[in-house]
């Protein structure tokens, strides 16, 4: 992750300089690649084609996330699926996209960025393919598992690649753009999912990906030029963390399901949920000391939380990706359960929080490229994000136009500029040989925060309405429809609920209202938290200086030895020139590793 390595005589120069010498041939150097590296480097000249590419990737990744919203019910009755195959088929989709995420960053610093965008392209499409032609629920969620496996590689390396292509000041208006992307995806995914299961066939939910996948597909392969390690397979394979990704991928899957399956499936005190619950958090220490004391090139380098303003970042992203993810799934449930809209109604009414979501990403990433700031777009963000979320607990049982309105612009203001201003914030505090990790990081984050607040948040709802059985009692119910309402929950007791009266259907839907309530309440405590985070983030301007972005087996060991040993040391052993360092790095002096790693000897700020 450095500039173009230069020729020896330059090299020798360049360590004889003061820094400042240093950083301007750094600067000359950008966006260039030696002509053993394959020549010309010139990202900007092919933005326009690869930003489509990575917009419409995206944009199918984080569909497939929130269509099954609206599209499932349709799913589930034509293969007749039991509840609990109905909620693998959506949740299966973000497990596997939250437990692989940082999998895929690591082997995209070992082998470089465009195979494996390219790797992971084509398993979402594979995936895509596989749930267009089930023939049976199981099929189906299998090819659920694949397309979230391959939507988490592309999630993380479009957002790495932005941060490699153009300078940290310029990133803000790609983000920007691909947050609204995020933001049209996400709001518009109900609505599409809706039309399309209920005109055309549920399957072409999933076949409308593939021409779509294609186009991606080729402008990568024809437009994309980035840093091409050439590392051999079979060393690569052997350098990746297999042991921390297995650990890691252990644990989120025994906590979601243990969190999923608790107080639904089998009660909370039931030997499955403790044993999931207790081994995951087992398995995540685990994860923690393999990462501290034995992987050579962790997937989750444990020195990214080192520091107060990173860890504040951290935190920012996980809050927002909560209160993002669960007002995109529990507002649309609100207004299809307690308003009884239909599905393509509740997707219509979301609109105000889409379009202003989406209009603020982009606008949050004009302003960080026009003026190089991020703090107050931070702070401002999770201030409006907690008073929306806040206000969402006021929502009543009836339709109330001036507060759905109002409720859902607030929080879209206050969303629209955490989107993507603490993944730029990150990448600018990092070193070059840090930046593509810490992105994996906070886009893992991201995914395991999407995963659970759906969860956490169906669980607290679904909890809550079961202690809220009695009222329905009292409305005259029975106890075996009451039993029934809360075993099946909210979204599944549409048909058990239409058999009611009008007066006991009101019932329900009050107890749904109140148990959302609740629900809110959890929401703007983990916002509250993320505010105070915010504060502790620090400021930093962002620089209009671009570092060509290098990766392969030779950067991660620099990498790995400039963290081990105090950055003085390697100053001196570098300004001796120590030929040992190359042997003790296994690194070919065609490299020219020594100047690698002055190049991405950079402390975290």
């Amino acid at each position: 992750m450095a500039p173009a390595v230069s020729n020896n005589s330059e090299h020798e120069s360049t360590t004889q300089q003061s820094e400042t010498p240093a950083t301007q041939a750094r600067s000359e150097n950008a966006e260039t690649q030696s002509e053993e590296d394959g020549g010309e480097y010139a990202p900007r000249r092919n933005m326009i084609p690869i930003m489509i590419a990575l917009c419409v990737a995206s944009f199918l990744a984080i569909l497939d996330i929130s269509f099954v919203t609206t599209a499932l019910p349709t799913i589930a009755e034509h293969f007749k699926a039991s509840q609990i195959s109905y909620s693998w088929v959506g949740s299966s989709y973000l497990l596997t996209q939250s437990a692989l995420a940082p999998l895929w960053g690591k082997v995209s610093d070992i082998f470089g960025r465009k195979p494996i965008v390219l790797l992971a392209t084509f398993v979402f499409f594979l995936g895509s393919l596989i749930c267009a032609v089930a023939n049976t629920v199981a099929v189906l969620i299998a090819g659920r598992a694949i397309q979230g496996a391959g939507a988490g590689g592309v999630l993380l390396i479009v957002t790495i690649l932005i941060g490699d292509l153009v300078s940290p000041r310029q990133r803000g208006l790609y983000f920007g753009i691909l947050g609204g992307v995020y933001a049209i995806a996400i709001s518009s995914g109900p609505l599409i999912g809706g039309v399309i299961a209920e005109n055309i066939g549920w399957r072409w939910c999933f076949y409308i990906n593939l021409p779509f996948q294609g186009i991606a597909f080729a402008l990568l392969v024809f437009f994309l030029h980035v840093h091409d390690p050439r590392t051999e397979i079979i060393k690569g394979l052997m350098a990746v963390d297999w042991l921390g990704s297995l650990t890691l991928t252990a644990s989120v899957l025994m906590l979601l399901l243990g969190l999923q399956y608790g107080g639904e499936v089998h009660p909370w005190d039931s030997a499955i949920v403790l044993c999931l619950i207790i081994f995951g958090v087992l398995v995540c220490a685990i994860f923690v000391g393999i990462e501290w004391k034995f992987a050579r090139y962790p997937v989750l380098p444990l020195r990214l939380f080192t520091t107060v303003p990173i860890v504040a970042l951290f935190v920012v992203d996980l809050t927002h990706g909560f209160l993002l993810y669960g007002t995109a799934y529990f507002v649309p449930f609100y207004f299809q359960v307690v308003l009884r809209a239909s599905p393509t109604n509740s997707a219509v009414w979301s609109l105000p929080l889409a379009i202003p979501l989406a209009l603020f990403t982009i606008g949050t990433g004009l302003y960080m490229r026009q003026t190089g700031k991020y703090l107050y777009m931070i702070i401002g963000g999770m201030i409006l994000s907690t008073l929306g979320t806040g206000l969402l607990i006021d929502l009543g049982a009836e339709t109330n136009w001036p507060k759905i309105i109002i409720y859902q612009l607030i929080i879209a203001v206050g969303l629209g500029p955490n989107f993507q201003a603490p993944t730029i914030a990150l990448q600018a505090r990092f070193p070059p040989a840090d930046g593509g990790v810490a992105v994996s990081a906070a886009s893992a984050i991201r995914a395991l925060s999407a995963a659970f607040s759906i969860v956490l948040g169906g669980v607290i709802l679904e909890n809550r309405l079961s202690a809220k059985g009695g009222r329905l009692i009292a409305a005259g119910i029975s106890s075996t429809m009451a039993d029934a309402i809360a075993k099946n929950g909210a979204a599944g007791s549409v048909e058990l609920v239409s058999q009611l009266t009008p007066a006991q259907q009101h019932i329900f839907r009050l107890a749904v209202k109140d148990s959302l309530a609740d629900m809110w309440i959890f929401f703007v405590i983990l916002s509250a938290i993320g505010l105070i985070a915010s504060f502790l983030v620090g400021s930093d301007e962002l620089s209009d200086e671009h570092v060509e972005h290098k990766t392969g087996l030779e950067v991660e060991e620099a990498n790995r030895l400039v963290h081990e040993k105090p950055r003085g040391n390697y100053y001196l052993e570098v300004g001796k020139g120590n030929e040992s360092l190359k042997d003790m790095a296994g690194i070919s002096p065609a490299i020219k590793s020594i100047d690698l790693i002055i190049r991405s000897s950079v402390t975290v700020q």
